[in-house]
């Protein structure tokens, strides 16, 4: 899992510097073609000009209107054919001048990631702001594995076993003017649940938690782990462009995404829940000890999703319980959604 999530950040971040080695001949080749297009628009404005003359020639000489009548077109017509060409050769001066400066390419440098759009709300200051913030929740399934064990295996219920988290999370673009690369970050309050098989419950003996068979027959065995973590995760993927005077913003919404990354935090609380009938009687029990786990957590985590919505995944690589118990790894698969 280790060297997937690397070789794909790898393959992300080689197609980040091929775009940047590319810079000085893609903006060369823009400038060129925007010198040819300066003098396509003069032959234009200039071949449209010489038609009108023909044609107020061609009226002068039916009759159709006076000389003095003939002269005041041709000059307007004069004029407003070179007010065009001022005009369009100033928008074109100017692109020409942010490529020289290299503004240009940085806005487009993520042209694969990117789709220009006009802005589709009011503007202000903080619709424009690098940096913005989201809210994370996230649940699926979950389970725990030893090395070398399969989720066949395992000793806890594939179904039954699961996770929620819940959390904040600022977003942001690495470049001012391109959004290609984004560090997404944050706080996360994590819930992950264990239903152990076979009607068994874990039992902290000294140094040691195992698990064992239960005198009655359960009907709910559930170990919960509570955990503080601190997310960081690199996000690839496409963004629509708005700019204005104000700046530039660059929206992510329905738009595929990748992200890569982990995560650190603390252990804060572990309980156990058991349900069974005893003597007729149901019997509801609420355990709560440190269990022998581990105080610090971390692991890795990653996303992949259009939008709001992604699958997401994250396995811990801090084993569950301390030494000397056996090594036991939590993971967690299902879905997750960025709510802005």
């Amino acid at each position: 899992m280790k060297t997937v999530i690397f070789y794909v950040a790898l393959s992300l971040f080689s197609y980040g510097v091929c775009e940047a080695q590319t810079y000085e001949n893609e903006n060369a080749e823009k400038i060129e073609n925007l010198q040819k297009e300066k003098e396509e628009i003069v032959a234009e404005e200039k071949a449209s000009l010489k038609e009108k003359v023909e044609r107020i020639n061609s009226q002068l000489d039916n009759g159709e209107i006076t000389r003095q009548e003939a002269e005041k077109q041709k000059k307007e017509a004069a004029k407003k054919h070179a007010l065009n060409i001022e005009n369009r050769v100033a928008i074109l001066d100017n692109r020409i001048a942010l490529l020289s400066r290299g503004e240009e390419e940085e806005d487009e440098s993520d042209s694969f990631w990117r789709f220009d759009s006009e802005p589709s709300r009011e503007e202000d200051e903080n619709y424009y702001a690098r940096t913005t913030s989201e809210f994370v929740i996230a649940a699926g399934f979950n389970n725990a594995l030893s090395d070398g064990q399969s989720i066949q295996d395992s000793n806890f219920k594939i179904g039954g076993s699961r996770f929620f988290e819940i959390g904040w999370a600022w977003n942001t673009r690495v470049f001012e003017k391109s959004n290609w690369l984004r560090i997404k970050y944050g706080v996360s309050f994590q819930l992950n649940g264990l239903k152990p098989t076979d009607n068994r419950y874990f039992v902290e003996d000294g140094d040691l938690t195992s698990l064992e068979e239960f005198e009655y027959n359960l009907d709910k065995s559930k170990f919960r782990m509570d955990n503080l973590v601190f997310p960081v995760h690199f996000e690839f993927g496409p963004s629509r462009r708005y700019e204005s005077y104000k700046g530039v913003k660059f929206d992510t919404n329905e738009m595929f995404k990748v992200g890569l990354g982990g995560y650190a935090g603390f252990n804060i609380g572990e309980r156990q829940k058991l349900k069974y009938d005893q003597d007729g009687d149901n019997v509801k029990e609420k355990l709560k000890s440190d269990y022998n786990t581990n105080d610090f957590v971390y692991g890795l985590s990653g996303y992949i999703g259009w939008g709001a919505t992604s699958l997401y995944a994250k396995y811990d690589l801090n084993p569950i319980f301390q030494d000397p118990n056996a090594e036991l790894n939590n993971f967690s698969l299902g879905l997750r959604f960025d709510l802005d």
